[in-house]
C-alpha cells in the first residue's frame, strides 16, 4: 500500500468527520536550521485549536528504512521541530484540558508493515504517549490504520504504544475482525508475530 493512498484516506476522513478542518499535505517546517516535511498536517478547532501532525508509513517506506530507529528518528525530529517553526507555533491557553497537538506515526495495515512493527515492537511500544509542546499538552500515537475500505468517517487506528502493546489480548480485541489489519496479522506466518 502506497503512502499517497493512505494520505488520500486520511484527508477524506478529516473532511468527513470534522467541520472545516485545515488540511495540508507535504507541509514543510523550518526551525533552528532544521528543515523537514510532514505527510499530513491538520488543524482542527474543537473549539480550541488542535494540531494533528501525521507521518504515514507504507510498504515502500518500511522496506527502504534501515530499521525502526530511522523511522523513529524522523518521527522525533518532526515532533521536536514542527511546532518550533514560527508558522506552526502553538501557545498555551488558560483552562485547556485537552491536548493541543497530536503526533501520529501511522502504518499501513499490510503484512510488510505488520512484520516490521512486530520485529521492532519494543521500540515502537516504548514511545511515551504523553508529550508537551512548551507548556501545551500533546499526545504521541504509533498505530496501524484501520477502516481503509469503508466510510471515510470510520477510518480508525489501533495503537501499539498505548496501554495495549502489540500482540496483547487488548490489542487483538481492538483489531476489527474483517479488516485489512486482521488479515495481515493472520497472513504473516512468522515466529516474530507471536501474540501473548
Amino acid at each position: 500500500m502506497r503512502e499517497d493512498e493512505l494520505a488520500t484516506r486520511v484527508v477524506d476522513h478529516y473532511a468527513a468527520a470534522h467541520d472545516d478542518p485545515e488540511v495540508r499535505l507535504e507541509e514543510p517546517y523550518d526551525a533552528e536550521g532544521r528543515r523537514g516535511v510532514v505527510d499530513v498536517y491538520v488543524r482542527l478547532r474543537t473549539p480550541e485549536r488542535v494540531d494533528h501532525v501525521i507521518e504515514l508509513k507504507g510498504d515502500a517506506a518500511v522496506r527502504h528504512a534501515t530499521g525502526a530507529n530511522e523511522i523513529l528518528r524522523q518521527y522525533r525530529r518532526m515532533e521536536r521541530y514542527f511546532h518550533a517553526d514560527d508558522r506552526h507555533a502553538i501557545r498555551p491557553k488558560l483552562g485547556r484540558t485537552e491536548p493541543g497537538a497530536r503526533y501520529l506515526l501511522l502504518f499501513a495495515p499490510t503484512p510488510t508493515c505488520v512484520h516490521h512493527v512486530a520485529t521492532h515492537r519494543s521500540l515502537y511500544g516504548s514511545v511515551d504517549v504523553a508529550a508537551r509542546v512548551d507548556d501545551v499538552p500533546a499526545v504521541r500515537t504509533v498505530a496501524f490504520l484501520t477502516g481503509l475500505d469503508g466510510d471515510p468517517a470510520d477510518l480508525g487506528m489501533v495503537s501499539v504504544n498505548g496501554d495495549a502493546s502489540f500482540g496483547s489480548e487488548a490489542f487483538l480485541d481492538a483489531v476489527p475482525p474483517d479488516s485489512r489489519l486482521a488479515e495481515s496479522l493472520r497472513g504473516v506466518d512468522d515466529d516474530l508475530v507471536e501474540f501473548s
